[in-house]
């Protein structure tokens, strides 16, 4: 993502606050498109078993679905910097919204497995642009003393596409067909088109730059590497296959292979090192890694939890787990407003803190819950997420220059994913072993030998024990679950200290010297 300063093309320069028509029906439909975007990380998973069937695939196959979606997604985010310094925003941010609609309209008439795969890389390509974009547009249109409620808007969709996206899947799927998970991105996409084109009359900030073609293939390669070892381990029993071997491998030479690239050149490179300069940057990457763990790794473990362990339907499962995105919208709605009012600081430390209070509550779970269990503490995360997302996204960019943020808004969006993708990969393979340890201690003291099993005189019988064991395993998984609970909400908790060293945006700083503004 080459930074290197060009000329400006089609661009109002204000010294304050930019004047730009139609604000609200462009945030609308970039949201829009956020929106959908954010939707399909998850929406497609509850239809896996429906499309399966339809498409005569394994179910080793069929998981491609979503790994070939999370690889190309992975591998275009980077390069969003670079396409918008050379295309300009608004023609990138178009092109995306028609690629990805494009492309989920391709997924919803396909009759092959490989026709899909490749469908959804496209859509992965494509919309890979589509949240960072949108969140450099909104804080270019918008003033100083407007972005944090910009950021509220902008987070709501980040954050509850990917909650609601089951939940979505599942009645769309049980209603219609599977099918419909993607067609129902085609009309969004189209009215997002349609107003992006009509009402952004102007061009944003855009500079001629040359590409780092060995940059960007050596982290591609180290990105998709990672991305396809984290989605693939738990399947291939992790480094007893050979493929997740070669995997880890590519990764960890392609990023030394990067590191020493970007180190070492002399002129601009794929990655803005500039970035690593702002200690408030680099400090928001730090926490976005970790909300991207909590966030998708709690969404990962709620549903199958609630089925496996406690008999819920998918929709039920579903509904229960969504109210916590209800509490993330109205945490952001009202941090939005107190932004500039409050240190941003203290809003983070209020966040993390009824973050790692949700986790308590749910480490405390037990294998008989009421519905009410489940929605209250999800309720009081998702107010948690809120309150970190809004103002770690307008602190983290308070003191980038308008130049940086699209190189910035990548790169943030990037590890916000592989935290997700990690933390996803990390709970699962502690749920897998510590439920594993868990049954082979209890089964110890469960033995056709042992007097307390049969007090009367009279061994168990065969259909006893068996009841008996599946008892054992319920209570062994129930533990795994509490561990990595118990594992984030200390996650939560380490990083608080890191609160000390972000430094406030100061009035007049570089973020307010210069915005790109439509005519």
């Amino acid at each position: 993502m080459s930074t290197s300063t060009g000329t400006t093309m089609g661009v109002t320069s204000a010294p304050a606050a930019p004047v730009v028509p139609h604000r609200g029906i462009i945030t609308i439909c970039i949201m829009l498109a956020t929106l959908i975007q954010s939707l399909d990380s998850t929406i497609a998973n509850v239809a896996l078993p429906h499309m399966q069937g339809s498409l005569s695939a394994s179910q080793d196959q069929i998981t491609w679905v979503l790994t070939s979606y999370i690889v190309a997604a992975a591998i275009a985010t980077p390069v969003t910097g670079w396409l918008c310094d050379h295309f300009g925003k608004k023609n990138v941010l178009l092109t995306s919204i028609v690629g990805f609609t494009a492309a989920s309209a391709l997924c919803g008439v396909s009759v092959s497995l490989p026709m899909i795969i490749a469908a959804r890389l496209l859509q992965g390509v494509f919309g890979a642009s589509l949240v960072p974009l949108s969140q450099a547009i909104l804080l270019d249109i918008n003033p100083r003393e407007k972005q944090g409620q910009a950021m509220a808007i902008w987070g709501m969709g980040v954050m509850v596409g990917p909650i609601l996206g089951p939940t979505l899947g599942g009645w769309l799927t049980d209603s219609y067909n599977w099918r419909w998970v993607f067609f129902i991105n085609v009309p969004i996409g189209a009215f997002a088109v349609f107003g992006v084109f009509t009402y952004i009359k102007g061009e944003f900030l855009r500079r001629d730059t040359k590409f780092d073609f060995f940059g960007f293939a050596t982290l591609s390669i180290a990105i998709g590497a990672l991305q396809a070892m984290l989605d693939r381990g738990e399947q291939l029993d992790w480094f007893g296959s050979i493929e997740i071997w070669c995997e880890t491998l590519a990764c960890v030479i392609s990023f030394i292979f990067f590191i020493i690239h970007t180190a070492t050149a002399r002129g601009p490179s794929f990655f803005n090192r500039r970035l690593l300069a702002d200690r408030n940057f680099v400090t928001g990457l730090v926490f976005i890694f970790v909300v991207g763990v909590i966030l998708f790794a709690t969404r990962a473990l709620l549903p199958p939890m609630l089925q496996s362990l406690m008999n819920y339907p998918v929709a039920t499962a579903g509904l229960v787990v969504a109210p916590s995105g209800i509490g993330t919208m109205f945490a952001m709605m009202a941090v939005g407003r107190l932004i500039g009012r409050v240190d941003l600081r203290l809003l983070l430390f209020g966040g993390l803190a009824f973050t790692a209070f949700s986790l308590w509550q749910m480490a405390g779970y037990t294998i008989v819950l009421s519905e009410r269990n489940i929605i209250w503490p999800g309720v009081i995360q998702g107010i948690g997420l809120g309150l970190v997302f809004v103002p770690l996204s307008t602190m983290t960019f308070a003191t980038l220059t308008p130049e940086m943020r699209a190189d910035g808004t990548a790169i943030f969006s990037l590890i916000r994913n592989i935290g997700s993708s990690i933390g996803i990969s990390v709970v699962q393979t502690m749920l897998t072993e510590h439920t594993q340890i868990v049954h082979s201690t209890l089964v110890e003291h469960v033995s056709r030998f042992n007097p307390l099993m049969h007090p009367s005189g009279q061994g168990p019988s065969a259909f006893a024990l068996a009841a008996l064991d599946q008892q054992i395993t319920a209570q062994a998984a129930m533990i795994g679950y509490i561990d990595d609970f118990k594992f984030m909400m200390w996650m939560s908790i380490v990083v608080v200290p890191l609160l000390l060293i972000i430094r406030p945006a100061k009035r007049g700083s570089a973020g307010d010297a210069a915005h790109a503004v439509m005519d």
